[in-house]
């Protein structure tokens, strides 16, 4: 859809087009039964748009509305997917991040007054279980109330399923500021936010960036061998003791960097109390690159899981649902039999997957008649076609994969997320089924884990 100024949607009028990014179009808009400004945030759900905005906008939508505090905007309704989706929050005034970093190198007070701000802002929302993971200058706004984090759509929340590593383990985060441990597929740890943080406080106290600009996967490991210049060796007006504080962030070993943000913002303003560090010989690469891997102890105070609790998590049942004709019999059946084995089982969490089918030789088509995103109506299929499990948002995700193979993927994603049992419908026989395979019987023949195959009860013949 195209928006214009005075449209309104659900009952808020659109009043003035802001700076968007790729991923959606922002909005200044007001409801009359809202009395402070709002932004509307819509994401670009265009057929062929990649399938990363849809899961953004889902990320985002269940996190922000489960934050509070000022350092947040706070949640106000969103859209429904199968119409409009969109984020209604506040509108925070102030200035971005992105305009003062223009500005840099700035003095070492004001990189450690702005620092401290930022700080402040991840301790509420690691005390809420919530890590940024896409921490940068132009999701930051300071305000009067202090600094005002933005754009959830790549965070995660400890208690929620998380989606994106569900769908992918692809390095996701801004290249500039992205944490070692997240190069490598790792998502769940808040100490990968004071990585970010000492990636800002370099930029602002140098002009330049710790790892310059990289544009590929490989340019952004290099922070996994490579140590950043000091930024006292770029700006000697770099006090030692905020030297220090920069650099502690930054370190790849997770037991070196700070363990909590709380004690970042103490350093930003007590300096007299930060223990100098000397520089000493730079450590082998391979004994950087292993500490990247290592895990620190101190998850329990973040919120965030251990190691130890991942894999003592709650088991994972994914529902294997065929929804290209729409909601049939076999569908149906399919659902029962979920019900009951999640009934059973209180400490498990499912995973909704349908298979959305492409072809080989041909050009997809990404969208019908009317222009509407089979991905889209595919995923609302989805959500109405487990709507009777009546399941709270913590145990139940959905996805929504493209595919040639419908049983490749269902291999594939149950491989990648460990999934410890899979419910999958059966087809009746045909002779093209014998000839190449069933999707069911190949899932049973090459899961890692086990399988129920359901079939509908044949119809009976009348005597």
């Amino acid at each position: 859809m195209r928006f214009h100024e005075g449209q309104v949607l659900d009952g808020f009028t659109l009043e003035k087009h802001m700076p968007s990014g790729g991923m959606a179009s922002l909005w200044r808009a007001r409801h009359p039964d809202v009395d402070a400004p709002v932004v509307l945030k819509i994401p670009f759900l265009d057929p062929g748009q990649d399938v990363s905005t849809v899961i953004g906008y889902e990320v985002e939508e269940l996190i922000l509305k489960r934050l509070s505090g000022p350092h947040v905007p706070r949640y106000i309704r969103s859209g429904d997917l199968a119409r409009t989706p969109y984020i209604a929050m506040e509108f925070v005034a102030g200035e971005s991040l992105s305009q003062i970093v223009k500005r840099a190198p700035l003095p070492p007070e004001e990189v450690a007054r702005i620092g401290a701000e930022l700080a402040i802002a991840l301790t509420s929302l690691h005390q809420q279980q919530v890590a940024h993971l896409d921490l940068k200058p132009e999701n930051v706004i300071l305000a009067e109330r202090g600094a005002v984090l933005l754009d959830f759509g790549l965070s995660r929340h400890a208690a929620l399923p998380d989606l994106l590593s569900e769908k992918s383990n692809v390095p996701m985060g801004s290249p500039a500021f992205i944490a070692p441990e997240q190069v490598l597929g790792d998502r769940t740890d808040p100490a990968s936010d004071i990585f970010a943080l000492g990636g800002i406080l370099y930029l602002l106290a140098t002009g330049e960036p710790p790892f310059d600009w990289p544009l590929t996967r490989a340019g952004m490991k290099r922070r996994l061998y490579h140590a950043p210049k000091p930024p006292s060796a770029r700006n000697p007006k770099v006090p030692r003791w905020l030297d220090t504080v920069i650099r502690k962030c930054l370190e790849v070993d997770r037991g070196r960097r700070y363990s909590d943000a709380a004690r970042v913002a103490f350093d930003l303003r007590n300096p007299e109390q930060v223990a100098i560090l000397e520089p000493g010989p730079p450590r082998p690469w391979w004994d950087r690159l292993l500490s990247a891997f290592q895990k620190r102890d101190d998850h329990l105070l973040t919120g965030a899981p251990t190691a130890r609790r991942r894999q003592a998590g709650p088991a994972l049942v994914l529902a294997a649902v065929d929804l290209a004709d729409g909601t049939d019999p076999l569908a149906g059946a399919v659902l029962a039999e979920t019900g009951r084995l999640v009934a059973a089982r209180a400490d498990s969490r499912l995973v909704c997957l349908t298979v959305l089918k492409t072809e080989i030789l041909r050009e997809d088509v990404q969208a019908d008649s009317a222009g509407r995103s089979f991905y889209i109506k595919r995923l609302v299929a989805l959500k109405d076609w487990a709507r009777p499990l009546d399941l709270a948002e913590e145990r139940i995700s959905y996805h929504v994969v493209e595919a040639v193979s419908a049983a490749d993927a269902i291999l594939r994603y149950a491989e990648h997320n460990r999934i410890g049992h899979i419910v999958v419908g059966a087809r009746g026989s045909s002779a093209l089924r014998r000839h190449l395979g069933s999707v069911s019987s190949k899932v049973v023949a090459e899961a890692g884990c086990s399988v129920t195959v359901v079939r509908c009860e044949a119809p009976t013949e009348p005597a």
